[in-house]
């Protein structure tokens, strides 16, 4: 819709300048002018003889340019963004597990993602009544550890520690498997206490305003198309509001978990200690996901928001499905998408697999937020600046096992990967057109025999729980600016799957604010008077009037 320029001003003009313009008016004779809706002084027909007149107007001249937001103020930077998925096969970690292949410790990336999937057994009673929260809390602690160690530690963090080196965050995972066990007997089967213990320990691990993190984070200085668009910054008694809050939840903590919970999150509370908060964790049955951020980069994060699509039983069930993530990085929007999708190995499977992804892209949408400077927050996953969607996804190899078994033992990859299903629908068109996947240089994921290096099928004692091996585990993207350093698996024989990671570079849009400085500096040496009409027979009456505080 648009607005002329009186339509624009018209909510903010009556508190800004109604006052002084009616003081002015009863001292003025002559015609007036608006200066809200010309916002300047040289398109009046008649020009006030009031000086206070055209101080009004020069003042709605410097908030329009205070609003302007000149495209020269813009930067791109560039972050580093690491993904990381696993299907762990509805086992629950303890505390001996080693999340190198999961979490590499030397990778130092600005953004986490991590997603699960099978989390929990998917079982009737995970599907169908209430999930279990507890192996979710257990990878959050894992993950705290594994991202928020001691610099100066050794690789493994779980084995005999030195005491001048150890944090409570390694005594709280050294005590894991305790701890959990005393709360399960303390629960007693109980759900609700399994839900709040998981949202009391994430609570412990993010930032002490994570509240903003959900709140628009657009700059004043964007342009704005309406008044009712423009996007400004929490109050300040918002974010006292958050910090009270906060001390509550600790409360709240520590009457519903007890001295347990506060022998696993004690160190991680302090979060001036944190390396990396926790932005996201949220479960699906048995997809997690838990997006990290770096403590410095957190205050340029915005617009935070989820979405949960379930394609399991009667296509709507949480057995599969996906986790969605929404969010800013300062001017640039991103969305993360944790799938476990359709699952099966025989022919015409890969449609139902194609299926999800269409339907995950139909039905996704995104709370709304806010608008800012003439375009909207992203509601749909392809209206973001850039998407990655990673998971198990499932697609298989259209060769019989013999066939499979034979390539492999050439590492013959090349032709192995012509048979990908995934491969094979993208180049047809029927799925992930326009999306980018690395070159695929490691062997298939999936499925693995437990604690072993040897595929399933080279055990399985009958052809019906054979399993031909799969890249079932990828990593895909979309979106200018995006680059992937890495794409690789690791080597964790805990589950049937094996770990997929990749590490990306994105350039994202920030404001450059020492250009706004310098611009903004500039402005303020622009006098008054340079702004005025000129009158060589009155300037210095106008002049002498600018500088009294009171017109006579």
């Amino acid at each position: 819709m648009a607005f002329t320029g009186e339509e624009k001003m018209k909510g903010c003009h009556p508190k800004l300048f109604g006052t002084k313009e009616k003081k002015s008016a009863k001292r003025t004779d002559g015609p007036s002018c608006n200066a809200a809706g010309d916002l300047g002084v040289s398109s009046c027909k008649v020009v006030s003889s009031s000086p206070l007149r055209t101080l009004s107007g020069v003042k709605s001249i410097r908030l329009s340019h205070f609003l302007a937001q000149p495209s020269g103020n813009k930067k791109t930077e560039p972050i580093r963004i690491f993904v990381s998925t696993w299907n762990v096969g509805g086992k629950a970690p303890t505390a001996e597990l080693n999340m190198d292949d999961f979490v590499p410790p030397d990778d130092h990336s600005d953004i986490y993602v991590l997603g699960f999937q099978e989390i929990v057994p998917l079982n009737a009673g995970n599907v169908l009544v209430i999930e279990d929260n507890e192996p979710a809390a257990k990878w959050l602690v894992l993950i705290n550890q594994a991202l928020n160690r001691p610099a100066d530690n050794d690789t493994n963090v779980f084995q005999h520690p030195s005491p001048s080196v150890e944090s409570t965050s390694s005594r709280a995972s050294s005590s894991l498997d305790n701890s959990f066990s005393d709360l399960a007997k303390t629960a007693t089967g109980s759900t609700i206490f399994q839900k709040s213990f998981l949202k009391a320990i994430s609570k412990s691990f993010m930032p002490l305003h994570r509240k903003q993190l959900k709140a628009c984070n657009c700059p004043v200085e964007m342009i704005k198309s309406s008044y009712r668009d423009a996007c400004f910054r929490r109050p300040k008694k918002h974010v006292d509001e958050t910090d009270s809050s906060g001390e509550e939840e600790k409360e709240n903590t520590m009457n519903s978990c007890g001295s347990v919970l506060s022998e696993v999150t004690s160190a991680p509370t302090a979060r001036d200690q944190l390396k990396y908060n926790l932005i996201v964790c949220k479960q699906m049955v048995g997809i997690f996901v838990t997006v990290w951020v770096k403590k410095e980069l957190v205050q340029h994060i915005g617009h935070l928001r989820t979405s949960c699509i379930g394609r399991g039983i009667l296509g709507c069930l949480g057995n599969k499905g996906c986790i969605s993530v929404s969010m800013t990085v300062h001017q640039t929007s991103f969305c993360f998408i944790c799938s476990h999708l359709a699952s099966g190995q025989k022919e015409g499977d890969e449609f139902k697999r194609n299926s999800d992804v269409l339907e995950i892209l139909r039905l996704t949408l995104f709370s709304r937020i806010c608008r800012r400077a003439g375009r909207r927050i992203p509601e749909k996953i392809l209206e973001h600046d850039k998407v990655i969607w990673f998971g198990d996804l499932n697609y298989r190899i259209a060769l019989s096992y013999a066939d499979t078994k034979k390539l492999l033992t050439e590492n013959n990859w090349d032709a192995l990967f012509e048979k990908d299903q995934l491969k094979i629908e993208r180049d047809a068109g029927r799925v992930f057109k326009g999306w980018n996947e690395g070159k695929i240089y490691f062997a298939p994921t999936y499925k693995y025999s437990y604690n072993s290096d040897a595929y399933a099928g080279e055990t399985a004692t009958s052809n019906k729980k054979r399993r031909t091996p799969a890249w079932c585990d990828r990593i895909l993207w979309r979106g200018d600016g995006t680059s992937q350093l890495s794409y690789y698996r690791g080597e964790s024989k805990f589950s049937d799957h094996r770990p997929v990671c990749g590490t990306f570079i994105a350039e994202v849009e920030a404001l450059d604010r020492k250009a706004r400085r310098r611009s903004s500096n500039a402005d303020m040496r622009i006098g008054a008077e340079e702004l005025l009409p000129k009158d060589k027979n009155k300037g210095k009456g106008i002049s002498r009037s600018l500088s009294s505080k009171t017109p006579q």
